[in-house]
């Protein structure tokens, strides 16, 4: 912002002044625009404006349709989708979930329809790093898309209203992103005001104009979207949209200078600070040219006409106004969070120097600098250390080394970590109490295990030293599933918390070798790394007495958005597990819904208050969809019923081993977000099994066999006694209605479940 915060004076419609973050600030300026729909997936650290916005909804404070999709790529269609309708539609997302929805960008801006995105920027994978820095945006750059960037809350709830009237505007009609610091922006609560009467906020953007354009709900005028197009058509296309990203710019202008009048605030091109005499500068987006701001102050008692340059906006980029306000300056750094690999600088750095090009005049030493990367720290020392670069550069006329990184720490050999233990490997995980054989009778595997104490000095997979919360059920379950696993593993696991807690540079968890990859492409790694082995073999490259079983865990919803990869790899049959630890939501990034999440569940993006009552829908039956890809076998399975899950785990190896694909899916507690006593997920899990909710079965070779029916052991249990249990579910006791509809397809499932059972063609 161009004024001090101190500096803003209220005008004639009514602010009201509170101390809030970024995330919650643009779920309030999308709360009173009203917007018609939001297709979204969590993410961190965008992810909060989907709760905060799920938390208005259920106090009837808005009347956006919240849908949660399956997956980024999936909510970048859903906004497509309802952009094209004609509906008014923002999102918000980060790092990798914006890299999955990319392809789709070029999309919506190469039709031209507005929508508003915020992007809480982070840093991109891999290795994986959940905190912020610039490199996901940096990809948004090509996308056709108008880019704001925000420095404070209170610039992301101003630019969230402002980037609704640019995206409409007759002469832009383009989506519009608004760029804020994941973690520094996002999550830091800062004074800031919005308007009382959220009529003030849609008096200014206006009616909506998209239903006075070509959409796909106007049947009298009908209208093809995204028709073929040859290169002639497709090059007119794109000047088109160029056209319109320079237009934009003088949108921005205009819309800006209103929303001046209205709030007290300005937001120029440029927030030129000191910038009228400066002989030094840095260029900084976003919070760190905040930070650099008091230094420059600093610097100018010293005589020193240090000055700062942060955008407003980068797309379209201001070429012109930075050749303006460079006009004088001797020396400028450019500090990115982003680096454009292999060509000397960050993306920004070679737009302001071709910039540059364009003026004769202009002797200003560019200097660049990639900063702050994975969320590291900027602080007024690192800023002062910036300015020191330019002033070196500008006394001694030349650059000594224009681009490098900033705040390196080279490793030393004598700091290598030693290794704490020996790896046990092969035959210290073959007990030969397990027994596996296929009966020709029947053609389904007889199995024999030992009573679970006879496992116990066979070592666990994983060490203690994990990040775990207290109670997790899924570490325990895993645990407990890999008694049943003789020999070698190569495992995989998808993101989510238990890759999270296990594997924390520079140390790690796992005994045996273990990948990571993201939710969505888990499956297609492993089964990738499944028949390279196999073939390296093949050509005697490698010699192994055993072949490791390769298996992939998966959960916290990742059988949502990586549900294409895994039907993908059961279809092709790879020799490999597929298993799910089921906890019933997103827990890894703040227990949000999944589709594993059952009716009426309270999540924190199904909340409950007097507009709604927790999750709409039922659950998603995994196990039924995999099976139905006829892989050789498919099962659930419990903490609470350790020798069935043995049993199971020795089955799916060996189907594993020698025929194709075998999946499973594991009840897990999750006392945190489950909100219930740490001691009690055991019991909760065996009460889920005992009321029929989550049946303990088997598919084999397409014959179903449940493993154990609580109606034959006189254990079956109401639905209400499990929910009972459980914070997250209390309510549901008090909603007849959604009780009685959950309790049906309990009953339904169940019922269908003992057909296929009596039935084996079923």
């Amino acid at each position: 912002m161009a004024k001090l915060e101190e500096e803003l004076k209220q005008t004639g419609a009514a602010q009201v002044t509170t101390f809030e973050s970024g995330n919650e600030m643009a779920a309030t300026a999308a709360a009173q625009i009203n917007y018609h729909m939001m297709g979204y997936f969590p993410i961190t650290p965008s992810t909060e404006v989907a709760q905060y916005l799920d938390q208005m909804k259920t106090r009837g404070q808005h009347n956006i349709k919240l849908v949660a999709a399956d997956g980024e790529h999936g909510s970048a269609g859903i906004c497509y989708g309802a952009a094209a309708a004609g509906a008014r539609v923002v999102n918000a997302t980060s790092s990798q979930g914006f890299l999955y929805m990319l392809e789709q960008l070029p999309v919506q801006s190469g039709t031209r329809f507005p929508m508003v995105m915020n992007l809480v920027t982070r840093a991109v994978s891999g290795p994986l790093d959940i905190r912020g820095d610039h490199s996901d945006l940096y990809y948004g750059l090509n996308t056709g898309w108008v880019i704001l960037t925000a420095s404070t809350p209170q610039a992301v709830y101003d630019m969230n209203i402002m980037a609704l009237k640019i995206a409409e505007h007759s002469d832009v009609r383009l989506p519009v992103m608004v760029a804020y610091d994941g973690f520094y922006t996002s999550h830091q609560k800062r004074k800031v005001q919005y308007f009382a009467d959220a009529e003030t906020v849609r008096d200014f953007v206006g009616p909506n104009p998209n239903l006075n354009y070509p959409n796909i709900t106007d049947f009298d005028r009908p209208v093809t979207v995204g028709a073929h197009m040859n290169g002639d058509d497709l090059t007119n296309n794109h000047v088109q949209l160029s056209e319109a990203l320079k237009l934009s710019e003088g949108v921005y202008e205009q819309v800006a200078a209103e929303y001046a009048a209205l709030s007290g605030r300005e937001y120029p091109i440029l927030d030129l600070y000191h910038m009228e005499d400066a002989e030094v500068a840095v260029f900084l987006l976003n919070s760190a040219a905040e930070s650099a701001k008091d230094v420059a102050d600093q610097l100018r008692t010293r005589g020193i006409k240090a000055g700062v340059i942060r955008p407003n906006i980068i797309r379209p980029f201001p070429a012109a106004q930075l050749r303006e306000a460079l006009r004088h300056v001797k020396a400028l750094l450019v500090g990115e969070r982003a680096d454009s690999y292999g060509s000397d600088g960050g993306n920004l750095t070679h737009e302001i120097k071709a910039a540059l090009q364009e003026d004769p005049l202009n002797q200003t030493i560019v200097l660049s600098r990639i900063f702050g990367l994975g969320g590291k720290d900027f602080y007024a020392e690192d800023a002062e250390a910036f300015f020191q670069l330019a002033i070196q550069a500008a006394e001694a006329g030349r650059a000594e080394k224009p681009f490098d990184y900033y705040g390196i720490n080279p490793g030393s050999p004598d700091k290598v970590m030693p290794q704490v233990m020996q790896p046990p490997r092969g035959n210290a995980y073959r007990t030969g109490l397990i027994q596996v054989t296929p009966d020709e009778a029947t053609g389904k595997l007889k199995v024999k295990v030992p009573p679970l104490r006879s496992l116990t000095t066979k070592p666990r997979r994983l060490t203690p030293g994990h990040g775990a919360c207290p109670g997790c059920g899924a570490l325990s379950a895993l645990e407990l599933f890999f008694k049943g696993i003789e020999g070698d593993i190569v495992v995989l696991f998808q993101t989510g918390c238990v890759y999270v807690v296990t594997t924390g540079y520079p140390y790690t968890s796992h005994k045996q070798p273990m990948i990571h990859n993201l939710f969505q492409n888990g499956a297609a790694t492993l089964s990738g790394a499944l028949e390279a082995y196999m073939e390296m073999k093949r050509r005697n490259e490698i010699e192994m007495s055993d072949d490791p079983t390769f298996i992939m865990i998966s959960g916290d919803g990742g059988m949502d958005i990586g549900m294409g990869s895994a039907i993908g790899a059961a279809l092709r049959n790879h020799k490999l597990i597929m298993l799910e630890y089921d906890n019933e939501g997103y827990m890894n990034t703040g227990s949000q819904q999944s589709y594993s999440t059952p009716m009426g569940h309270m999540t924190s993006t199904s909340g409950v208050g007097k507009m709604q009552k927790g999750k709409q829908g039922h659950h998603k039956d995994t196990v039924q969809i995999m099976a139905a890809c006829n892989i050789p076998y498919a099962f659930t399975a419990a903490e609470s019923h350790p020798q069935d899950m043995l049993r199971k785990a020795a089955k799916a190896q060996w189907y594993a081993n020698n025929v194709g694909t075998a999946y499973g899916k594991i009840l897990c507690a999750c006392p945190l977000n489950w909100k219930s006593e740490d001691r009690l997920g055991t019991s909760i899990v065996g009460a889920a099994v005992e009321s029929c909710f989550f049946p303990l079965y088997e598919i084999e070779q397409g014959s179903t066999t449940i493993t154990y029916n609580p109606e034959d052991k006189g254990k079956r249990i109401p639905a209400a006694e499990w929910l009972k249990l459980m914070g997250k579910t209390k309510h549901l006791l008090k909603e007849e209605a959604t009780m009685a509809t959950f309790e049906q397809e309990i009953e339904r499932r169940w019922t269908i479940l003992k057909k296929k059972h009596e039935i084996s063609e079923l």
